[in-house]
């Protein structure tokens, strides 16, 4: 990890709250459904999106993983 620079660490960061951000927004619109009783469909959906962004957040982290020496 010492051969990564600030600047790719940085970006790479950044790459990773992206998928976290997903999760949290769609962690809040289950929230919603269920509260105000709409379709749960919505709330699958939404399950749906959170699990894809779980996968994309453990392949960013296999990727700095694998870069690091």
């Amino acid at each position: 990890m010492a051969d990564i620079t600030p600047e790719k660490l940085a970006q790479q960061i950044h790459d990773i709250r992206k998928p976290l951000n997903r999760i949290s927004m769609q962690a809040e619109l289950i929230k919603l459904v269920l509260e105000n009783n709409l379709p749960p469909e919505k709330a699958i959906e939404a399950v749906d999106k959170i699990l894809q962004s779980c996968q994309d957040c453990s392949h960013l982290l296999q990727s700095l993983l694998d870069t690091s020496p």
